[in-house]
């Protein structure tokens, strides 16, 4: 805990993975609440086969979803997606004649069933 998975179309050439992926663990990882950079683990894959409306490549997107142990509060929550959304914004390409939609999500994970060990 924190997973970060981030979901990106692949019609998004040249799409920064390593460099994003790189910015927000640091993004996520500077935050006060949490604790142990460890704890982050993100992973990212772009989306072959995607529909977005009704107009075909000319539309792309960027979702992150940030899921964290239940018991933080809304504000930190939003601070959190803040983060993520300001590296979304700044590293995503915009192709020429493409809109691209970014979003974040931030889920809450049951703390009483979730398991983390290591080895």
């Amino acid at each position: 805990m924190p997973h970060l998975y981030v979901e990106y179309s692949a019609n998004l050439a040249e799409f920064p993975e390593r460099q994003l992926l790189t910015e927000l663990n640091a993004a996520v990882c500077g935050h006060p609440t949490v604790v142990d950079p460890l704890d982050v683990k993100s992973r990212i894959a772009a989306v072959q086969q995607f529909a977005i409306g009704t107009t075909p490549g000319l539309n792309g997107f960027v979702h992150a979803h940030l899921h964290l142990l239940s018991g933080r509060t809304p504000e930190v929550k939003k601070e959190l997606s803040d983060r993520i959304a300001e590296v979304l914004r700044r590293l995503t390409p915009q192709p020429a004649g493409m809109l691209v939609q970014l979003s974040v999500d931030v889920v809450d994970m049951d703390r009483g069933s979730y398991y983390k060990g290591r080895l």
